[in-house]
């Protein structure tokens, strides 16, 4: 009786001790740890100097702020019409490996005071680069392009 009782028991605590064996806990990370990039801290800058009509060139952008899931900073370019645009960019992380992201900034040339520029696009992240489609509006008009940004 006593052999019963402890094959039982045995029994009992293995079928228990399986039901526990497998369980997992995942998580999937989000922002550039996903996208195999690292940290974004620090300054970026694309080699184009010489903008198109109706494009920006010469982005610099010096990420200051990143948390898991955004990433903000300033940055500075030059637009069609001699326009010297300075402001700030921030954008989210996406679960595909992009960033979607804006920016408001302020623009001067000669003979013109200031005006208001706004960015926004997908950018696409890469090993050691970031490809930046954007699209905007500035006081002189539209403006679209795609720069790539490196260290």
């Amino acid at each position: 009786m006593k052999n019963r009782i402890l094959m039982a028991v045995l029994s009992l605590s293995a079928i228990a001790a399986t039901g526990c064996i497998g369980f997992e806990h995942e998580s999937t990370p989000t922002g550039p740890t996903a996208a195999g990039s690292g940290s974004l801290i620090g300054n970026w800058s694309s080699s184009n100097l010489i903008p198109a009509p109706s494009s920006c060139t010469d982005f610099k952008w010096n990420v200051t702020e990143q948390t898991p899931v955004s990433a903000k900073g300033s940055f500075s370019a030059s637009c069609a019409g001699d326009l010297k645009v300075t402001g700030t960019a921030q954008g989210e992380f996406t679960t595909s490996g992009t960033i979607t992201w804006s920016g408001q900034a302020n623009a001067t040339a000669p003979g013109l005071t200031s005006c208001a520029v706004t960015l926004t696009g997908t950018a696409e992240l890469g090993v050691d680069s970031i490809r930046i489609p954007y699209a905007g509006d500035t006081c002189l008009g539209t403006v679209s392009g795609v720069e790539t940004l490196r260290r």
